[in-house]
């Protein structure tokens, strides 16, 4: 659902009316009286963002010293209000040297009035890209005379842009070599009981590219089925029967995703920005494979000691391998002497944080490596029955053994978000 403003008003401190634009006659001239009434007298500037006056909703926020109020007289989509007041603020910063504040906008009267007539037509937000509205709107702003910013880039040839078509890549692109390089990297959280049952977890994952391609490219990605990002089902998020889809949740597309592609056949279609960007970021809470399996068993030997094992199983496939693997496994605070047997790896007791650290540099699939400790500890009974026994943490990082095409690269990456076992 689109914004529908009805009027849009920049106000300062005192509540004073810097500039304003009418878009729709849905309204009366007394909006602005009504913000100053109920908002900002009665101190709510500071609560919700969003307040219902009558039949009109006020969205505003505080941008340096002036207030921006986006009045709207029907449902709208606030998300996209916001959005709207943000990209605005971006592109008026571009025309003034990087200031907005009321000095900004006395001296940028003419000029903000043409942009506001430019960006939003009968209430509807339209292209606010900064590159493309300099082509064709080429009055110079009254800089601030604290900014050194330039205000104008240079977008050589960007007929296209100016249709509004892609405002985030400029024509005329031509590299010798086109290459796509692709990073899915993934987050794993767990939260693992002592007995073994999962409390909490999901997957944060993000995909990043780096394009350098000539013309103005239309790529495709294909996700679940589509495509085989599934082959992976030994790892993390990837399904473990085969046609099973993998369900993301909370997707978040870069803007040059063509949304209705994406809802109708599933497949990320897209022209993309020159360079580094995020495609997409999504979260997984249902079907998730963890990487490792971690199994402690505690023994406390009297008083004095203590037996700790620990081991820790890849469950990822054979041909993958994970790389700077650190387990950070708690003892009490009365530690005195430690004594380890690893069968990969090293390990050491870190006084400081009351942990036993086991880093194994590589950690290849489908292996399981153990530690065994002898713990002696401080003759002190209040701080032994104090102790609570924190969480076993991981870190690491998986990757893909086999090579990869520099032409068109693409890598799986799944890294530890918080990875936490209770012992």
């Amino acid at each position: 659902m689109p914004v529908a403003a009805s009027a849009i008003y920049f106000l300062n401190l005192r509540g004073d009316v810097l500039i304003n634009r009418l878009y729709r006659d849905d309204v009366g001239g007394n909006m602005v009286d009504a913000f100053r009434m109920h908002i900002m007298q009665t101190k709510e500037l500071g609560t919700c963002p969003v307040k219902q006056i009558g039949g009109c909703s006020f969205f505003y926020m505080r941008i340096s010293n002036v207030y921006i109020v986006v009045v709207v007289s029907s449902n709208a989509n606030v998300a996209c209000a916001f959005k709207f007041v943000v990209e605005a603020v971006n592109l008026f910063k571009s025309y003034f040297g990087g200031a907005f504040d009321e000095d900004a906008i006395r001296n940028n009267f003419v000029l903000i009035y043409e942009l506001l007539d430019e960006i939003m037509d009968f209430g509807y937000p339209q292209n606010l890209s900064p590159e493309i509205l300099k082509l064709y709107i080429t009055q110079k702003g009254v800089q601030s005379p604290f900014s050194s910013k330039p205000t104008d880039k240079p977008v050589p040839n960007a007929t296209l842009q100016v249709t509004g078509a892609v405002g985030w890549r400029r024509e005329g692109l031509h590299y010798k070599k086109n290459e796509v390089f692709l990073d899915i990297v993934e987050s794993v959280n767990l939260l693992m009981s002592s007995k073994g049952s999962v409390l909490r977890c999901d997957v944060t994952g993000k995909v990043l590219m780096k394009c350098f391609l000539s013309g103005m490219p239309d790529l495709k990605l294909g996700l679940n089925d589509k495509i085989g990002l599934e082959k992976e089902a030994q790892l993390k998020s990837r399904p473990t029967k085969s046609g099973k889809s993998i369900e993301l949740d909370d997707v978040t597309f870069h803007q040059c995703v063509n949304l209705t592609r994406f809802n109708s056949e599933k497949t990320v279609s897209f022209v993309p920005p020159d360079g580094e960007f995020e495609l997409m970021k999504y979260r997984i809470t249902e079907g998730v494979t963890l990487p490792f399996r971690v199994l402690p068993t505690i023994k406390e030997l009297g008083r004095t000691r203590m037996e700790i094992n620990v081991k820790v199983k890849s469950v990822f496939g054979a041909k993958m391998f994970a790389l700077g693997v650190v387990i950070k496994i708690p003892v009490p605070k009365q530690t005195a002497k430690t004594r380890f047997q690893v069968t990969s790896g090293r390990a050491k007791y870190n006084a400081s944080i009351d942990c036993l650290v086991w880093k194994i540099k590589k950690f290849p699939g489908q292996t399981e490596p153990t530690l065994s400790a002898e713990v002696e500890l401080i003759s002190t009974i209040a701080e032994k029955k104090s102790w609570t026994r924190p969480p076993i943490q991981m870190e690491f990082q998986v990757w893909e053994k086999s090579g990869y095409n520099t032409v068109e690269w693409v890598r799986y990456i799944t890294k530890a978000g918080s990875y936490e076992i209770r012992c």
